[in-house]
Parts: structure tokens; C-alpha cells; sequence
């Protein structure tokens, strides 16, 4: 009974450690740790695009500087991938933007993140809930931090095709985005 006990005690943790990604970029890999505790709804979401394989391939297609990083929408032709249907704002009581916290993107809309993310290379407070909806943080860098500010120094422009400034005018592409073994 008391080895049945031990071996419960040391699978438990194990059985609930927060997912970890990895992203492979064509500047470097960053892994995120995912944090289904405060956003289930929105990592479920995301992961079924990390298990489908559709963030393989796609840009990252907005760049600022002190602020974001922005992908996981468009192919390398700037057209848009498709999409699972819209997931809950989870923002309030949720996980604060701060500097390389992965957040949900989405419309004016609250509830209308589907794929797209970006990574915080700032604090971003005028992105949480602050009496109304915020920007739904569902994980952390944990590798990589270097790799994003290599990101945020790309050069960017007007891009006619998505009719968008902050365009990277040389291709970030997410080569593959896995889920990590626990």
C-alpha cells in the first residue's frame, strides 16, 4: 500500500505539468509553457491548431517593436488559413500581458479569437482586463526570449497584400509547432 501511495504521489505532479510548445522558427526556437489552469478554453483551442499541424508553415506577419509579434494566421502566400470557430475571452482574472506572455489576438469582437496569437515583448497593460475585456494570455516563454527580440528588430513595412503596416519585409516562417513530451 505505501508503494502504491509513493508511485501516486510522484505520477500526480507528472500527470498535471502545464503543456510546453515548441516553436521553430527560421530565426530560432521558442518554447512556451501553456497555462490551462487560468485559460482552458483557449488552450484547448490553440492546441487543436498545434495538433492539426496548420501553424506549420505560416508567418509570422506583424512585428512592433516594444510591443507585439504576431502570427499563426496566413500561409507564406499572405493568405489566410482556416480557422475553428471563435473561443471565450478568458481575460478577466486571468494571466496579465507582460513581456513574453503568449496571448490570444482577436477582432473588437470580445469572443472572436481563433488562431492568431502574439508574444508580448513589453509589459502590455492596456491589453488585460481593466473593466472590460482584455487579450487572453494562455502561457509563457520559457526558451527562447532571445529569439523573439531578434524578431522585434526585423524590418517591416506596408504590406498591399494584407493592406497592414508592421509587415515583416523579409519571411518569418513558423516552421513547425509541436507539443513537448511531459
Amino acid at each position: 500500500m505505501k508503494k502504491l501511495m509513493l508511485l501516486a504521489l510522484l505520477v500526480c505532479p507528472l500527470a498535471f505539468a502545464a503543456p510546453k510548445v515548441k516553436f521553430e522558427t527560421n530565426h530560432g526556437n521558442i518554447v512556451v509553457e501553456l497555462a490551462p489552469k487560468v485559460a482552458p478554453q483557449t488552450v484547448k483551442n490553440f492546441l487543436r491548431y498545434v495538433a492539426d499541424g496548420s501553424y506549420d508553415g505560416s508567418l509570422v506577419h506583424r512585428v512592433i517593436p516594444g510591443f507585439v509579434v504576431q502570427g499563426g494566421g496566413y500561409n507564406q502566400q499572405f493568405q489566410q488559413l482556416p480557422t475553428f470557430d471563435p473561443v471565450v475571452n478568458e481575460s478577466k482574472g486571468g494571466l496579465p500581458n507582460t513581456r513574453g506572455s503568449i496571448a490570444m489576438a482577436r477582432t473588437q469582437a470580445v469572443d472572436s479569437a481563433t488562431r492568431q496569437f502574439y508574444f508580448n515583448l513589453a509589459d502590455n497593460n492596456n491589453l488585460n482586463a481593466s473593466g472590460g475585456a482584455g487579450y487572453t494570455v494562455f502561457g509563457q516563454v520559457v526558451q527562447g526570449m532571445e529569439v523573439l527580440d531578434k524578431l522585434a528588430q526585423v524590418q517591416t513595412g506596408y504590406s498591399p497584400i494584407l493592406r497592414a503596416n508592421d509587415v515583416p519585409t523579409s519571411t518569418i516562417i513558423l516552421k513547425k509547432v509541436t507539443l513537448l513530451a511531459e
